[in-house]
């Protein structure tokens, strides 16, 4: 048996970012997964009954709202520190 060295696993995360097109943090987080080429669904949620539904879904009043994996990480300000902690 041989042993690899010098190897990786890549494991694609799914990422959902549920976005406003009024919000300058729904720009940056959508900018910074843009720039580390990670692919994710963006899902407008302008409209009050949209809003209202994902608020009553996470508790959270602000967006962006970013699930990776289905968790909620939280916003821009969580993505960048994961990104700065270089987990993404």
């Amino acid at each position: 048996m041989k042993a690899i060295r010098n190897s990786y696993v890549f494991i694609e995360m799914k990422i959902k970012v549920y976005t406003a097109h009024y919000c300058s943090y729904c720009r940056a987080a959508k900018d910074l997964l843009t720039s580390k080429k990670l692919p994710f669904e963006e899902i407008d949620v302008s409209a009050d009954e949209e809003f209202d539904a994902l608020v009553e879904k996470t508790g959270w009043k602000t967006v962006p709202q970013i699930f990776i994996d289905g968790k909620l990480i939280g916003g821009f300000e969580e993505l960048k520190k994961l990104d700065q902690q270089g987990k993404l």
